[in-house]
């Protein structure tokens, strides 16, 4: 059932975003990401500074992470919108 959904529904895939009001633009993806990113990189920055006791090293941590993981959110989530499995 859901393989006859993915299969039906690629040929649909073919639109453009503006005939096609389930998909995302990529730069709601773009803020999806840094928001999220903002909230996490701001956990990870707390629990760096309680387990080094180091603002510097705290700091370092939360920055690669920021980054990083902004990344790989913004691919994540156009590829989970390429899946029409629940829209």
């Amino acid at each position: 059932m859901i393989v006859d959904q993915l299969i039906l529904d690629k040929a649909a895939s073919k639109k453009k975003f503006s005939e096609d009001q389930k998909s995302e633009r990529p730069i709601r993806s773009i803020a999806k990401a840094v928001s999220w990113r903002v909230i996490g990189t701001l956990d990870t920055l707390i629990v760096s500074y309680l387990l080094t006791n180091e603002v510097a090293i705290a700091a370092s941590i939360a920055s690669i992470d920021f980054v990083t993981k902004m990344f790989l959110y913004f691919f994540h989530e156009r590829l989970w919108n390429k899946i029409n499995w629940g829209k």
